[in-house]
C-alpha cells in the first residue's frame, strides 16, 4: 500500500502559507532577526525565526483564542491550508475515518508562561505550570481532530527536532492499516520568556547578533543554532484513495528508519547513518537513486562533523547534492523536519533544490556538496531527510515522484 501525500500547509519564519514560504526559501532570503515577542536583552541568545504577519484573528475562531497559545493557532491554520490544498472536505468523510498524528517538542511553554503569571498574581486556583506543560503536549492533535470532526487514531510523537518525520512514519502506518486520512508533521512555537530559558539550557545556542553569521551549519565558524517557530502539517491518504477523488499527489512517503544514538563513551557509532541506511531499504531504493540529502544541520561543529560523515559514508564524497534551507528560518524543533519535507516535496514538483544560505567557508574535511547561497535546478525524483532530535533522536525519510522513485 502506498502512502501519498495530498496537502501540504505551512506556517515558516520566512513565509506564511506554502506558496510565500516556498519562494522566499528557492530565493534564498532569510526569517531570522531579532526577537519581537518578548524583550530578550537580558539573555545571551536574542534571535530567532519568528513567523511573519501572523494574525490569530484572521484564522481562528473568536470561541478557540481563549483556550490556545500561539503554537496551537499556528498549528491550526496549517491544518485548515493543508485541507484546502488537499480539497478535502472533513464533514464528507467518515468521522472515524480521519485520524491525527502530530509532533511536539516545547510543549505548552507560553501557554505555561501565561499560567506562571497567573500563579504569581492570583493565587493556586489556577493550573500549575507543569499542568500546563504535560497537557500542551497533546493539545496540537486534540485541537485539530476536534476542529475537523477526526475520531480515528490519534497520536503525539515526542522526539525533539526528529519528531516531524516520526509523526509522520506514524501516521504511514495508520493509513496502511486503512485510515483513509491522516492529518500529521509538526509545528512548534516557544519564544516567551520560560521557553526561552528552557531552550538556552542546552548550551547549544547562537550567541551570534548578526542573522547572516549566527547559523552556520557545515561552516568552519559554526557555533550554535538559531531556534524558530513554525513548521508544517500534510494530509497523507492512501494512493488508491486519493486517486477515487482526482487528489493531486505531492510525493510518496517511499521510506523510513530510525535509530537511537548508543550513550556517550560507549565507542558505539552514531545512528544517523544506520537510518538513512534503514530509510533506502524501506523505500527500495539504494544511494545513486537519491538526488537530494535535506541534512538536519545542527550548527554545532561536532555534530556537523557526525551528520557529514554519515552522508559521505552512504553516498560517498560529494555523492549527492545537499542543503540545508533551516538557515533561512532556524531549527523549529518538532516542526523542523515536517517543513523539511514539505520542502523535499516542493523539490520534486518543481525541479529545483533550494540553497544552503550565508556560508562562506565551508569547514575542512566534511566533503560535501552543499548547494550555497543559489537554488539548483535540476530534476528531483527522489530525496532523502535527515533529522536528529536532542538527547540521541535519529530519523530519516525518503519522499519520491512516484511509487520506489524510479
Amino acid at each position: 500500500m502506498t502512502t501519498v501525500v495530498t496537502g501540504v500547509g505551512v506556517a515558516a519564519p520566512n513565509g506564511l502559507g506554502r506558496d510565500a514560504f516556498w519562494a522566499a526559501t528557492v530565493a534564498g532570503v532569510g526569517g531570522i532577526g531579532p526577537i519581537s515577542r518578548f524583550d530578550p536583552s537580558g539573555y545571551p541568545s536574542q534571535l530567532a525565526g519568528e513567523v511573519p504577519g501572523y494574525e490569530a484573528a484572521d484564522h481562528i475562531p473568536s470561541r478557540l483564542m481563549a483556550q490556545t497559545d500561539h503554537m496551537t493557532r499556528l498549528s491550526l491554520t496549517a491544518a485548515q491550508w493543508a485541507l484546502a490544498d488537499a480539497s478535502v472536505d472533513p464533514s464528507a468523510l467518515p468521522e472515524f475515518g480521519m485520524g491525527v498524528v502530530t509532533a511536539s517538542a516545547s510543549g505548552g511553554f507560553e501557554f505555561g508562561h501565561r499560567e506562571l503569571e497567573k500563579l504569581w498574581s492570583k493565587g493556586s486556583e489556577h493550573v500549575s505550570a507543569y499542568q500546563s506543560f504535560a497537557w500542551f503536549y497533546a493539545v496540537n492533535t486534540g485541537q485539530i481532530s476536534i476542529r475537523h470532526g477526526m475520531r480515528g487514531p490519534t497520536g503525539v510523537l515526542v522526539t525533539e527536532q526528529a519528531g516531524g518525520l516520526d509523526a509522520v512514519a506514524q501516521a504511514r502506518r495508520q493509513v496502511r492499516k486503512g485510515v483513509q486520512l491522516v492529518m500529521t508533521g509538526g509545528v512548534d512555537a516557544s519564544l516567551c520568556p520560560w521557553g526561552w530559558t528552557a531552550q538556552l539550557a542546552n548550551g547549544l545556542l547562537s550567541t551570534g547578533r548578526d542573522p547572516a553569521t549566527a547559523f552556520l551549519p557545515f561552516d568552519a565558524n559554526a557555533s550554535g543554532y538559531v531556534p524558530g517557530e513554525g513548521g508544517a502539517i500534510l494530509v497523507l491518504e492512501d494512493e488508491h484513495a486519493a486517486a477515487r477523488r482526482g487528489a493531486a499527489v505531492y510525493g510518496v512517503i517511499a521510506g523510513y528508519g530510525a535509530t537511537f544514538d548508543p550513550r556517550p563513551g560507549s565507542g558505539r557509532p552514531p545512528g544517523l547513518r544506520r537510518a538513512a541506511e534503514m530509510a533506502l531499504s524501506d523505500a527500495g531504493l539504494t544511494p545513486a537513486d537519491i538526488d537530494v540529502v535535506f541534512a538536519d544541520g545542527a550548527g554545532v561543529a561536532e555534530l556537523d562533523r557526525v551528520e557529514a560523515e554519515a552522508i559521505t559514508a552512504v553516498f560517498g564524497p560529494r555523492g549527492v547534492p545537499v542543503t540545508v534551507p533551516k538557515t533561512m528560518t532556524g531549527r523549529l524543533y518538532s516542526g523542523g523536519a515536517a517543513l523539511d519535507l514539505v520542502s523535499a516535496l516542493l523539490s520534486i514538483r518543481h525541479g529545483v533544490i533550494p540553497p544552503t544560505t550565508n556560508i562562506r567557508q565551508p569547514a575542512e574535511g566534511l566533503h560535501l556538496d552543499l548547494v550555497r547561497d543559489v537554488a539548483r535546478e535540476t530534476p528531483v525524483r527522489a530525496a532523502l531527510v535527515l533529522a536528529r532530535g536532542y538527547g540521541g533522536f535519529n530519523a530519516a525519510m525518503v519522499v519520491t515522484d512516484e511509487r520506489n522513485g524510479r
